[in-house]
């Protein structure tokens, strides 16, 4: 028997379930900022400066008035300078002791002008040691007593004419030896400041008539009574030097003023 085939049915594609797209999420409008109200800014408090007043300052006062002036020739020029005793030591071990005017001290430095030919320039030539011995004015007739005298023998030619030889100083003198720590030379027992002292430079002048010496201070002694107590100063209100002013001798009178670098001001003032 024959048969009719059977068409196969048609199939119709089916698509593919499409995934519907999602819509894009609409922004959200942001609300426009309100600005936040600000305090108004306090100014800061003026704070005056705590700076110290200014010392008063005190008028320049006028100069005073101008010195009339005339030349002179004066036969010394000791202008008025402290007077010291030194002490050094003779060549056979005793000791000498002089007066002088031209000293002055710069730090530990003592510098002296000495004559060319007298005992203590030689004895300084050969024995370096020697005492700056500074009397006070009480002790004027003592320094008197030496002017006259030298420990040269012979006396040289140019003093042959006021001076006189005499081995014994202090005994002329009336004044006591005292050992010294430091140095050969003794001390003079009567003075209130007695500087030990070496020789460290000889200098003759230009025309060879004098010496320039220079000399280290190495121990200083003080009488208690010309001190500040529990310090190491001397008191220029107990301690007056012997001037020799033209051939005169003359104390300290009362203060006029202190220096600007005056140590001893202040403690007066404590």
């Amino acid at each position: 028997m024959n048969s009719t085939p059977t068409a196969a049915p048609t199939r119709t594609p089916t698509a593919a379930p499409t995934t519907p797209a999602t819509p894009a999420p609409t922004p959200t409008p942001v609300p426009s900022a309100t600005p936040t109200p600000t305090a108004p800014l306090t100014p800061a408090p003026t704070i005056a400066p705590t700076f110290a007043p200014a010392p008063p300052v005190t008028p320049t006062p006028p100069p005073p008035p101008a010195r009339r002036h005339r030349t002179i020739t004066p036969s010394i020029l000791y202008f008025g300078t402290p007077v010291v005793l030194l002490t050094t030591e003779n060549p056979d071990g005793t000791p000498n002791l002089a007066p002088m005017s031209s000293a002055w001290a710069l730090g530990r430095t003592v510098v002296l002008g000495m004559g060319e030919g007298s005992r203590t320039a030689h004895n300084l030539a050969d024995r370096p040691d020697l005492v700056v011995n500074l009397p006070s004015p009480d002790l004027w007739e003592a320094v008197e007593r030496l002017a006259p005298l030298t420990g040269a023998d012979p006396v040289p030619p140019a003093k042959r004419a006021v001076y006189r030889y005499e081995p014994d100083k202090f005994a002329a003198a009336g004044l006591t030896p005292q050992a010294s720590v430091r140095v050969r030379p003794p001390r003079v027992a009567q003075c209130p400041l007695q500087l030990e002292a070496r020789v460290v430079q000889r200098t003759p002048s230009a025309d060879g008539s004098f010496w320039t010496v220079e000399a280290e201070v190495l121990h200083v002694h003080a009488d208690p009574a010309v001190t500040v107590p529990g310090t190491q100063h001397v008191d220029p209100d107990l301690w007056s030097p012997l001037v020799y002013n033209f051939r005169h001798y003359y104390g300290l009178g009362p203060e006029l003023g202190h220096g600007f670098r005056s140590e001893t001001a202040a403690l007066r003032a404590e």
